[in-house]
């Protein structure tokens, strides 16, 4: 099993029990498990008594500017002090930093298939793209629907972007496989009609890894398939927080921040 199919399995459920009452408690829960790692990850990776040395030695130039205001040459020392030790902080950090993302990564991956988009919902219009490889292969491209999916309008074709575009309604919730046929080969995409959090995967592509390894939560399609990518549209979700809307990676990002920073005072740990 390669990195990308690793990624394509979803958190299980167990996990997901947050979700059950607010897609914003889950991300809240997540953030605190999120902040305590990496201090976690700090404490047991990097050195704490230089980091402690460095953030000292920062806090008396940053004085030293303030005491010293009226002095020129001591204020652009205390300056140039200043740039050496972030540089010295951050060399001491880069090792930490490192082994957070190699956990952190992969969980917001995992996350945003979740989080990242809204499951389609009976009779809400929607699009299904498909992009070839080749022109030629624009005029026979098919889309083969399962009972409870419906086409609402032509095929629209469009050539500059090697895109064939169907508008398509759902019956009732479901998870759907919709096949693309060209030239007799049958290649399908996952539609998820739902009420709620699921898990969601909006467009698959052929090659393009880290595309893929990011955006999609399905198998690759074939090399040298005649189809380079086929998606579905779905509405991006945000959620409600403070009377406005935030993609949930800005929140995710500040609640686990504001943990780190609660869990490292309880700590005692240096970041």
């Amino acid at each position: 099993m390669n990195v990308s199919q690793a990624l394509a399995g979803g958190i299980p459920g167990a996990l997901l029990w947050p979700a059950a009452y607010s897609p914003l408690l889950l991300v809240l829960a997540a953030s605190v498990a999120t902040g305590l790692l990496i201090v976690v990850i700090f404490r047991y990776t990097s050195n704490q008594k230089a980091i402690r040395r460095a953030k000292g030695q920062l806090q008396a130039q940053l004085l030293a500017v303030r005491l010293f205001q009226d002095q020129l040459h001591v204020v652009l020392r205390a300056y140039l002090r200043i740039v050496l030790g972030t540089l010295r902080y951050v060399r001491l950090t880069l090792v930490s930093t490192a082994v957070m993302l190699v956990p952190l990564i992969p969980l917001m991956v995992q996350l945003d298939r979740y989080l990242g988009w809204t499951p389609l919902t009976p009779g809400e219009p929607f699009l299904v793209k498909v992009r070839v490889a080749a022109p030629e292969a624009l005029q026979s491209v098919e889309l083969q629907l399962p009972s409870g999916l419906s086409r609402t309008a032509t095929p629209v074709r469009l050539p500059a972007e090697n895109e064939v575009v169907w508008r398509v309604t759902a019956e009732r919730e479901g998870s759907y496989q919709a096949d693309v046929v060209v030239g007799g080969e049958r290649f399908s995409k996952e539609v998820i009609v739902a009420d709620g959090l699921a898990r969601i995967s909006a467009v698959r592509w052929r090659g393009h890894f880290w595309r893929r390894l990011l955006e999609s939560g399905e198998a690759a399609l074939p090399e040298g398939a005649p189809v380079e990518a086929i998606t579905v549209t779905y509405r991006p979700r945000n959620l409600d927080l403070a009377f406005a809307e935030w993609n949930w990676i800005i929140v995710f990002f500040l609640a686990s921040m504001a943990w780190a920073f609660v869990f490292k005072k309880l700590l005692r740990i240096e970041i």
